[in-house]
């Protein structure tokens, strides 16, 4: 176990360093790319060795950054009500209970107050560990005491902060600005859009499975998983559609019951001339894409570091975006104004299959450490300390923090064990048109394509049609072990509105002008941004707009297309969702390289 120890303090400093952004090349800049890679090479290394190439030292994402710690020493009136002590203490932190107040419009999604808040302690780990089970498995036995168990949830008085609604209340209230983070009376403690995630939702998850089990006298209760990322699995699970049933919610996608296939991927529309096959190839594919090709760093799947004293959600892990992005979409009701349930933050948990979705979601962290030697969770200690207050089944005030959920065993549970088809789904490259000895060559189509956009381009600028733009490289031709040692990154800088579902694709070196549904998932294919609505205070405010970043890992990518000695990448963003109103604003395109 890492140390818990934060960086010593006691040296006060204001310094800065400026990030070089990779400018899209025009036709003579490819030119001079061309002739001058060396040198261009060695400053955009220099620039990225010096900033973010450390996942857990990285604090933020603007072109110009002052050392945060040093700057809140300095600066703390700035940000409400922070003390000395507070600005000192980098971990987030939830404020006492008692000032929770109105997340959006006013909603009350506080919890009671507590009279005491103690802190978390572990208990023993069981001989036999509680295993939660694929939804779609589970015999008639299990169906019963799981309905009898959120029957006596629901049935619980709403003042009782272990009922139902109480429950529910807790993600709103964590995601749409209930709680302030500790210190700073006018920063929310956002749980989506950084790395505090998954470690949020499984402490969350594991609370709500305790409380169910004391319900029904019954410890060794576990929660079932929705198995979307398996061929069997990927419907709606029987048991959430009987409407007789305390699993049901009214608000749901009525044309998305069984048996309907979910859209890993959706992009808020059903294809009608997609096949259940298609989407299922497709599901495997994005999955492949986003636990193995890219997730091969901490901070590529499991999102951007946040701190205390941070605006909210700088930025999602590969896996925040897609699937679970797009799987509360798909099972949201369209009808409703935000998509409720599913939809939309505040609502979700008041679906009961929100828990089997997050329960798959919690999975996938659990798998991801089983995929490869490099794939570990961080070691900042401002990850590890951060921490939360949940009730437990005893109606107590828990303090919680992330080091003390980083194994499931040690929260007494495991997962049933089912195949894993999507780790052998890598996409096959298909036969190029590009002349590969040209830097950026495209075809006759794409070329008029980027006449309009990529040779004119200026950023910021909104993404309201297919976008194309050369992002150069900083380093090429790079050998095994370097890429195993760092992953090669694009970074892109964006502001979307938050209020709305949002979703673009982002392709490298592609030919077509639009990917169908069909063909999207392909070696060209590098991942998906998405946003589900969330409305709440971000900074203090309420504006809608949301500055953020999207991260896609490269090194595959560009090894399948046989691109590794190019000086660049041609970058393609379709927006598939939110295109209208400027709800997607791209601010700046580059590649670096992360450990």
């Amino acid at each position: 176990m890492a140390s818990n120890s934060c960086p010593p303090t006691n040296i006060i400093t204001i310094s800065y360093t400026k990030h070089i952004s990779t400018l899209p090349f025009s036709n003579q800049s490819r030119i001079f790319a061309t002739r001058n890679r060396t040198s261009v090479s060695k400053i955009l290394s220099k620039s990225t060795k010096n900033n973010d190439q450390n996942p857990n030292t990285a604090h933020n994402n603007d072109n110009t950054k002052f050392d945060r710690r040093n700057m809140l020493i300095g600066l703390g009136g700035l940000y409400g009500v922070a003390t000395a002590s507070a600005t000192l203490a980098a971990p987030l932190k939830t404020s006492d209970l008692a000032t929770c107040g109105p997340a959006f419009n006013g909603l009350n999604c506080c919890p009671p107050k507590a009279t005491n808040i103690v802190d978390f302690v572990a208990p023993p780990i069981p001989t036999t560990l509680r295993v939660r089970p694929a939804a779609h498995l589970v015999d008639d036995q299990y169906k019963e005491k799981f309905n009898k168990a959120i029957s006596l949830m629901k049935a619980l008085p709403s003042s009782d902060p272990r009922s139902f609604i109480q429950q529910a209340n807790v993600h709103c209230a964590y995601c749409n600005g209930g709680h302030n983070q500790s210190g700073f009376s006018n920063l929310d403690l956002q749980v989506h859009g950084s790395w505090i995630f998954l470690p949020f939702h499984r402490l969350y998850l594991y609370f709500f499975e305790r409380i169910l089990g004391k319900l029904i006298d019954d410890p060794t209760f576990a929660l079932p998983y929705w198995n979307w990322d398996s061929p069997a699995g990927m419907q709606m699970p029987a048991m959430y559609t009987d409407l007789s049933s305390p699993l049901y919610d009214r608000f749901r996608n009525a044309d998305h019951v069984p048996s309907r296939v979910v859209d890993l991927n959706y992009d808020g529309r059903d294809d009608s001339d997609v096949t259940d096959d298609d989407i299922i190839a497709a599901n495997l594919t994005v999955m492949y894409r986003q636990l193995v090709s890219n997730s091969r760093t901490a901070r590529l799947f499991m999102g951007q570091p946040f701190r205390a004293g941070d605006v909210p959600s700088p930025g999602s892990g590969s896996l925040e975006n897609v699937p679970h992005g797009p799987v509360h979409t798909w099972a949201g009701d369209p009808n409703q104004p935000n998509g409720e349930d599913m939809g939309t933050f505040y609502a979700a948990a008041r679906d009961p299959i929100f828990y089997a979705h997050h329960c798959n979601i919690d999975r996938m962290w659990f798998i991801w450490k089983t995929l490869g030697t490099n794939r570990k969770n961080f070691t900042d200690p401002d990850w590890l300390n951060a921490s939360f207050i949940f009730y437990d089944e005893n109606a107590q005030a828990i303090r919680v923090s992330v080091k003390d959920c980083l194994e499931t065993k040690s929260l007494g549970y495991t997962y049933q064990n089912v195949d894993l088809p999507w780790v052998n789904a890598r996409p096959t490259p298909r036969p190029s048109k590009l002349n590969k000895n040209t830097l950026f060559t495209s075809t006759p189509k794409i070329a008029n394509a980027m006449e309009k956009t990529s040779t004119k381009i200026k950023f910021p600028r909104p993404l309201d049609s297919v976008l194309r733009t050369d992002v150069a490289r900083p380093r090429k031709s790079r050998n095994k072990k370097e890429k195993e040692h760092e992953e090669e990154v694009l970074v892109i800088s964006i502001e979307v509105d938050k209020d709305i579902y949002v979703k673009f694709d982002v392709y490298i070196n592609d030919e077509d002008d639009i990917p169908t549904k069909k063909t999207q998932i392909r070696t060209e294919y590098a991942g998906s941004f998405v946003n589900v609505p969330h409305k709440h205070k971000h900074g203090g405010h309420s504006k809608s707009m949301m500055k953020t970043t999207f991260r896609v890992g490269l090194s595959e990518i560009i090894d399948d297309l046989g691109a590794d000695d190019d000086d660049g990448v041609t970058v393609t963003l379709i927006p598939r969702s939110g295109k209208k109103n400027n709800a997607i604003i791209i601010k700046s395109l580059k590649i670096e390289f992360s450990s």
